[in-house]
């Protein structure tokens, strides 16, 4: 699933005009990417105490490799969904984008929640989710399908998904007031949580946002299938983990998924 310089590059069948990325910690190349630890190196939060400047020379190389423009939203763990255009500014308050203009990324950045990327068969539009449980259990991809599908007048089963590494579900412990938040709507959730002591549950990510997804009609689901290859947490190396880092570092860098119509 990764690229020739350690980013991933999603296994789907996009069509041709549909390009996406996910960075990891390394740089386009080994002599980019601008942050120290514990940022190094290839951070693109601008939120997270980095040096400007270093954040500043990582996003505009990742404009280089894309030969796109990234449009980095401030995400608040909502559901509100961002159309952008020419005119769509950095820090655009929005927690999902979708857009049918070329060279325009839509882009999710995280360190632990779950990135999901839309598009459909023909390439009319593309769509891009951030989703922690948070957003998942307000409903950011149904919020994000609907505008997706509105946009590129498809329905839910002509679109395709493509899932992006996150915290695993052997990682990702939670409590009762999670899995309750999911329950509401859907009791058979339950599949995706595995009871511990203390009241506490771990939680799988992705399988929930699977469910979500194929209940609103979306079945072609890739990449992220739970397994630990995927989980943020349990990989230092490659990926940042919020969960993993904030409590012995103060912070954590942020990683992007990108997904853009090629001009």
């Amino acid at each position: 699933m990764s690229g020739s310089c350690g980013w991933i590059v999603p296994d789907w069948p996009a069509p041709a005009c549909v390009r996406a990325v996910f960075t990891t910690r390394a740089g386009p190349t080994p002599e980019r990417g601008a942050s120290v630890p514990p940022w190094s190196r290839f951070n693109l939060g601008d939120h997270v105490g980095d040096d400007p400047a270093a954040v500043t020379s990582n996003r505009s190389a990742l404009r280089e490799v894309l030969l796109a423009r990234p449009v980095f939203l401030q995400q608040v763990h909502g559901t509100n969904v961002a159309h952008l255009d020419l005119e769509s500014p950095d820090g655009t308050v929005a927690d999902a984008a979708v857009t049918s203009r070329p060279g325009l990324a839509c882009t999710i950045m995280v360190a632990d929640c779950l990135p999901v990327l839309l598009t459909d068969a023909a390439g009319r539009a593309i769509g891009a989710a951030h989703a922690g449980w948070r957003g998942l259990a307000g409903g950011v991809l149904e919020q994000t399908l609907t505008a997706f599908c509105d946009l590129s007048r498809t329905q839910a089963h002509e679109v395709m998904a493509w899932f992006g590494p996150c915290i695993g579900p052997g990682a990702f412990e939670v409590g009762a007031e999670v899995r309750e938040a999911f329950l509401a709507a859907d009791e058979g959730a339950d599949v995706c949580f595995q009871a511990l002591n203390g009241g506490k549950y771990l939680a799988d990510l992705p399988g929930l946002a699977r469910r979500r997804l194929k209940a609103v009609g979306v079945s072609a689901i890739y990449g992220n299938d739970s397994s630990s290859t995927w989980c943020t947490v349990s990989q230092p190396s490659q990926f940042f983990s919020h969960r993993r880092d904030q409590g012995t570092l103060g912070t954590t860098g942020r990683m992007a998924a990108c997904i853009w119509l090629a001009p």
